[in-house]
């Protein structure tokens, strides 16, 4: 017979669903943390894009626009890049903002392991549901699309301007963060062997402190694409 396991609220932290992380460390993200993956998430997915050959026509002067410098490859990579914060999880075992990161936590892996060893565990929501987004992550991307939408012509000053600079220390450090809030971006995660997700980890940590790869600019005009 599969045994009862009853679950503290530390465990129940990070675990998705309404009604779940109400644990006792359950917190909002920090502004640094917002930026922090935000530009992360926005590096990368720019850097997916930065060799496209792709060649867009302009009506407005009948000009040839190379997609790696246009703002329709900007605008595109805005839609989509606070969506990617539904595939983080929070690690409740890890310090600051290194908790949360894409990949299982060690805390739902060892809960998952217990279900197929046959222990019962209850966290207040179907099994099926438990790779759902948790509150904290949704959050989390909430608060990115309010960032989005109040630094937007920043983001834009960076992507034609000053990509030589890493996004986060244009964004975070020069436009977001005060002097006291910047403390998160110099966290690093180092890795733990077995920690499932950690080298894709160590990866975006390298991403976000390198500059995107040069791109040229024509003169940008706001009605072209």
């Amino acid at each position: 017979a599969a045994m009862w396991l009853p679950l503290l609220g530390l465990l129940l932290l990070g675990a998705p669903g309404k009604g779940a992380g109400h644990g006792e460390d359950e917190r909002r993200p920090t502004p640094c943390e917002v930026c922090k993956y935000l530009s992360l998430e926005l590096q990368e997915t720019l850097a997916q894009s930065a060799r496209s050959k792709e060649v867009l026509d302009s009506g407005k002067r009948k000009r040839r626009i190379q997609y790696n410098t246009s703002e329709t490859r900007l605008a595109e990579a805005l839609e989509t890049v606070c969506e990617q914060f539904l595939h983080y999880s929070v690690h409740t075992e890890r310090p600051g903002s290194l908790r949360y990161a894409k990949g299982q936590s060690q805390t739902m892996n060892t809960l998952k392991n217990l279900v197929n060893k046959g222990v019962k565990v209850d966290l207040g929501i179907p099994l099926e549901l438990w790779d759902e987004p948790s509150v904290e992550v949704t959050q989390l991307k909430q608060q990115c699309e309010t960032m989005l939408e109040q630094f937007e012509a920043v983001l834009e000053d960076w992507y034609f301007h000053h990509q030589e600079t890493a996004l986060a220390a244009f964004l975070c450090e020069g436009h977001v963060l005060a002097p006291g809030e910047k403390g998160c971006l110099s966290e690093v995660w180092t890795g733990r062997k077995g920690d499932e997700g950690a080298q894709e980890e160590e990866e975006e940590e390298e991403t976000m402190k390198q500059p995107s790869p040069p791109t040229r600019h024509a003169a940008h005009d706001p009605g072209e694409l």
